[in-house]
């Protein structure tokens, strides 16, 4: 019974996140309104939005004006019932686990924000974060889990700089080869981020879910997920090589918390 009753309020709250999905990189308030087509912009009757079963009784089309429903809808429902589901059998229902599955669902709604449209938005970032922090639920837990996110904040913040310096640096040395006597009190090269922001918010996030050890298991892991994606758009246009990096930092930490116990011996193991 807990399973369940976890599973569905997961899907519920993945119906919900459709709707943040959807309204913050617009920004449009995700309290104000009624759900409604983004084609025809129609009203939804509450029998079309009942999660998951909506989409596949209106065959993925609007009751309306017969537009494709993306799929996005059913899987972020789906996932966000896996989500807590998962987390269910890990810690049980308490209000912690609840906190940490809302941690846990904002970095998917951020994921799926940082693939569509690029962005990471600030709002959902700080809620992930302090979904994180206060999720140990205890003086303790909680300052630990607040010194463990400075500390990848600042080490993401300390690694950006370094590597925007160092490919800056790099692209100024190829700007001066090509310097000619009317741009040479100009820079012709340009400042290069070799981070986002949002990259750093997460890795906050990442720091208070999991601790110093398994959050390095997680950045690492993030890395061979990416890796062959990475090596994928390797033969695309410039454009299409910007690979948001968010989801497999997601997906790796929550990996990474599902299976913290084993991953921890190997680590202590290998000392």
């Amino acid at each position: 019974m807990e399973l369940t009753t976890a599973f569905i309020l997961g899907v519920l709250l993945g119906s919900f996140l459709n709707v943040v999905i959807l309204r913050i990189p617009q920004d449009e308030s995700v309290m104000d309104g009624f759900s409604h087509c983004p084609a025809c912009r129609n009203t939804l009757k509450p029998w079309h939005n009942i999660p998951i079963f909506s989409w596949i009784f209106l065959r993925g089309k609007c009751a309306y004006c017969d537009s494709k429903i993306s799929l996005q809808y059913p899987f972020i429902e789906i996932i966000s019932g896996v989500i807590f589901l998962a987390l269910a059998l890990k810690l049980g229902l308490s209000f912690p686990a609840l906190l940490i599955g809302f941690s846990f669902l904002t970095l998917l709604a951020l994921s799926m924000i940082d693939f569509k449209y690029k962005m990471v938005p600030d709002s959902l970032n700080l809620l992930a974060l302090l979904f994180a922090i206060f999720g140990a639920w205890s003086i303790g837990g909680i300052a630990l889990n607040f010194q463990n996110a400075l500390l990848f904040a600042g080490g993401f913040t300390l690694l950006r700089f370094a590597l925007s310096y160092i490919l800056t640096s790099s692209a100024h040395r190829e700007a001066k080869k090509r310097v000619t006597s009317w741009s040479k009190n100009y820079h012709t090269y340009p400042f290069i981020e070799a981070m986002g922001e949002g990259d750093i918010m997460v890795a906050a996030t990442m720091g208070a879910l999991l601790g110093v050890k398994l959050t390095l298991a997680a950045i690492f892991l993030s890395a061979l997920l990416a890796l062959p994606v990475m090596l994928f758009v390797l033969k695309m246009s410039k454009e299409e090589q910007k690979v948001p990096f968010v989801p497999f930092l997601a997906m790796a930490t929550f990996i990474v918390y599902m299976f913290d116990t084993p991953i921890l011996r190997y680590i202590e193991a290998t000392y």
